[in-house]
Formats: structure tokens, C-alpha cells, sequence
């Protein structure tokens, strides 16, 4: 498994907008994204924090379908 290191909501967000995710929706300081899979669609929650939590950031990716290593190669 490969090293997730820490970042910020805002840097997440521009992440899964590279593996194509897209803004749905915001509330406060949380942002929706979704994106279309063949398997359907698939979305996760991202905190506006400056920097995340690494078992935050391991939530994010288990509700959007994403592994790690995936993630770290987009950011």
C-alpha cells in the first residue's frame, strides 16, 4: 500500500477533479463530488480543511472507489 502523506481539502479536490470528478454540491465547508462509472455513479465528501486527517483521507477514498496509489499519482 503506498504512503498517503497529508494534504488539504482543496488539494483533494483538485485530485479527483484530475481522475474525473466533478463539483455536485456544497454545504459549509464540505464539498460533494460525483462521478459516472459504468457501474454507476459513484461519489464521496470532501472537508475544506487545510490539512486532512490521514483516516480522513482514507474515508474519502473507500467512498469514492480509489486506491492510494491512484490518488498519490494525481495529486
Amino acid at each position: 500500500m503506498s504512503k498517503l502523506k497529508r494534504v488539504s481539502g482543496r488539494e483533494t479536490i483538485r485530485a479527483f477533479e484530475k481522475m474525473g470528478f466533478v463539483q455536485v454540491r456544497q454545504r459549509g465547508s464540505h464539498i460533494v463530488l460525483k462521478k459516472r462509472a459504468p457501474s454507476g455513479d459513484v461519489g464521496c465528501t470532501v472537508p475544506l480543511h487545510r490539512e486532512l486527517a490521514i483516516g480522513t483521507l482514507r474515508g474519502i477514498l473507500r467512498q469514492a472507489k480509489v486506491t492510494p496509489k491512484d490518488f498519490m499519482e494525481n495529486l
